[in-house]
């Protein structure tokens, strides 16, 4: 399998459980061997926190290193890497990043900062997954034009469902015109109550509408209280309760990751060996 392959999790809604998927998917692909990079493109910072890191106003966050790519001023991103005790790495993000959007609309090649920025570190690494804020603005536009696909996790009710669209209209856009190698790596349905039959209406709906060409994961996040817990304890789901039903289904998320993955190289293989 390729170096340093990209994933963005994205979704312009929010309270759909992207960093929560960042993080505990980020976690369980270490587990099963990976060497895994973080990447908090959000300015509230949620995945940062949700990692233990309360304070990184002395640190060198994201928009460090973007502000040094804008002015030319040149930050190594190696210092803003911080090295977790749950086996991953992390690039911090606060509120300086939302001020930073605006500088990125004169900045010259804006849509590929990120890119740039993470190019000399990416192959260091076999996951980097972005936590893109709940916007389609300039920074997720970023994410996405660096990202070899996207995730986009999506909240177990009809309303969540509706406003996919959106979010694959832009990811196409980026891919014909800023990224072609991008991918819809899938949805994934999050908050799952299995007491109730929505998240069962909710797939049958999201499998109607973008079946034929988006992959819904079979594995589907519970709405499970530990899950909220490990957040605000600075831990992983693993860390907080191996044992949960969070932790089952990450696990079960980031195998069905990685055998998508596995089959798509081997897809990949094959047609060059047949050329």
């Amino acid at each position: 399998m390729q170096k340093g392959k990209v994933i963005s999790i994205a979704n312009q809604k929010g309270g759909v459980g992207k960093t929560t998927t960042t993080l505990n998917l980020g976690i369980a692909l270490a587990k099963y061997g990976k060497k895994v990079l973080l990447v908090d493109a959000d300015p509230q910072g949620d995945l940062t926190t949700c990692l233990g890191y309360y304070d990184v106003d002395n640190c060198v966050t994201l928009a460090d290193v973007f502000n040094g790519y804008i002015t030319d001023n040149k930050v190594d991103i190696k210092d803003s890497i911080l090295h977790q005790k749950e086996n991953i790495d992390l690039i911090p993000s606060n509120l300086d990043l939302s001020a930073l959007e605006m500088s990125l609309v004169n900045a010259m090649r804006r849509e590929n900062i990120l890119s740039n920025c993470l190019s000399s570190i990416k192959n260091n690494y076999d996951y980097v997954l972005i936590d893109c804020m709940p916007s389609l603005g300039m920074i997720t536009i970023n994410a996405l034009t660096c990202a070899d696909k996207v995730i986009v996790p999506v909240q177990a009710h009809f309303l969540s469902a509706k406003d996919t669209s959106q979010l694959l209209k832009i990811v196409t856009q980026v891919k014909n015109n800023l990224n072609p190698n991008l991918e819809l790596g899938g949805i994934l349905l999050t908050l799952v109550d299995n007491r109730t039959t929505t998240a069962k209406d909710t797939k049958d709906l999201l499998e109607e509408v973008y079946g034929d060409y988006v992959k819904i994961y079979d594995t589907q996040i519970p709405n499970v209280i530990n899950l909220a817990k490990s957040a605000s304890a600075g831990k992983s789901i693993f860390s907080f309760d191996k044992n949960s039903k969070g932790a089952l289904a990450y696990s079960k998320f980031a195998k069905e990751v990685l055998n998508d993955d596995k089959r798509r190289v081997k897809e990949s293989t094959q047609k060059e060996f047949i050329r």
